[in-house]
C-alpha cells in the first residue's frame, strides 16, 4: 500500500494494524453482523422505503429513501455511510429518521468504484474503493441528491445531514460546501491529519469559515481519532460563527453508535441519537414534537 493510501485509511478513522471486522466484508468479518449489538428495528407499516436512482452526469446513483407515508413537504436529512456503503445499519438509521418525520436519503457514494462488501479487508477496501472516491465527486453527488429531493416535493429549505466515521468527515465538509444545509450531526468523523490528492481539505481547516451549525459526537476512548484533534477542532470552531458544538463521551470508542460492532456503547448511542434529533429541531431542520425512537 502506498503512502497516499495509508493516509486515506487514517483519515477515514481506521488503522491498518487492526481490521475491526465491519459490515459486508467477507469471511471472518461477516460474522460480526450477527454477533454484536441489538439490531435497531423500525415499524415500516406507515413508511415508504425503497431504492431510487438519480442521474449524475450519466452515472445512476443508487439512493436509499425512507419517509412517512402520506406526508409531503418533508424536511430532508442526508445520511452518509461509513466506508462500508449502504448496509443494514445505515438503512436502519434512515428508517429511524423517517419515523421521526424526515425524508431520509442515503446515497451509495462508492457506486463508481465498486462494491465495498466484496473487499476482503478494510485496507483493501480503502485502497480499491474509498481512496478512489474524491471529495469533489461526493460533493457533486450530494448536490444532485438535494436537487432530486426538491423535485420530489421535499422541503429542502429545511435540509440536514448526518454521517458516521467517513460520513462524519463528509458531514463537516458538505455543511461547509452547501449553504442550504441548516444543520449537521457528525458522528466520530476524522478532523485533522495529512491531506491526499482526492481528499485535499480537512474539517479543521474549514472550521472557522463554517456557517452551518454542526454537532460533533466523539468518543473519549477512540483509538482512531485522537482527542487532541477533537480539541483542536473545538478551538477552531470557537473562532468562527457557526455555533457548532462538540460533545465527547468519555468511555465510548470509535463507532459507538453502530450496534453491530463490539464498540457499540448503548448509553452513548442513545444519548447521541436524542442530541441529534434535538439539534436538527433546534436549528430549524424540522418542527418535530416529542421524542422519536
Amino acid at each position: 500500500m502506498n503512502l497516499e493510501s495509508s493516509k486515506a485509511v487514517e483519515q477515514a478513522g481506521l488503522t491498518l494494524g487492526s481490521d475491526p471486522g465491519l459490515p459486508g466484508l467477507k469471511g471472518q468479518f461477516l460474522s460480526l453482523l450477527t454477533n454484536f449489538g441489538t439490531p435497531l428495528r423500525q415499524s415500516l407499516s406507515t413508511m415508504i422505503t425503497r431504492t431510487i436512482h438519480i442521474d449524475v452526469a450519466g452515472q445512476q446513483l443508487p439512493v436509499y429513501l425512507a419517509h412517512p407515508e402520506g406526508k409531503s413537504s418533508l424536511p430532508t436529512i442526508l445520511v452518509i455511510s461509513e466506508i462500508f456503503g449502504i448496509h443494514d445499519y445505515i438503512i436502519s438509521v434512515a428508517n429511524r429518521l423517517a419515523e421521526a418525520g424526515y425524508l431520509a436519503l442515503a446515497p451509495d457514494l462508492f457506486i463508481r468504484q465498486g462494491d465495498p462488501s466484496r473487499e476482503p479487508t478494510v485496507a483493501a477496501l480503502m485502497s480499491n474503493i474509498v481512496r478512489k472516491t474524491p471529495d469533489a465527486q461526493v460533493m457533486a453527488d450530494l448536490d444532485a441528491v438535494v436537487e432530486w429531493a426538491h423535485t420530489y416535493g421535499a422541503e429542502t429549505r429545511r435540509l440536514g445531514i448526518t454521517g458516521f466515521c467517513y460520513g462524519g468527515r463528509i458531514t463537516w465538509l458538505y455543511s461547509h460546501h452547501n449553504p442550504q444545509v441548516k444543520a449537521g450531526v457528525a458522528w466520530y468523523g476524522r478532523l485533522a491529519g495529512a491531506p491526499t490528492k482526492g481528499w485535499p481539505t480537512l474539517p479543521v481547516e474549514i472550521a472557522t469559515a463554517l456557517k452551518t451549525p454542526v454537532l460533533g459526537l466523539y468518543g473519549g476512548k477512540d483509538e482512531h481519532i485522537p482527542l487532541d484533534t477533537v480539541e483542536q477542532m473545538r478551538a477552531a470552531l470557537a473562532q468562527g460563527q457557526s455555533k457548532s458544538q462538540i460533545h465527547v463521551y468519555p468511555d465510548a470508542q470509535h463507532g459507538f453508535h453502530a450496534d453491530y460492532r463490539p464498540s457499540y456503547h448503548p448509553q452513548a448511542a442513545q444519548d447521541g441519537w436524542q442530541r441529534a434529533l434535538d439539534w436538527f429541531r433546534a436549528n430549524g431542520v424540522a418542527q418535530v414534537s416529542g421524542k422519536c425512537s
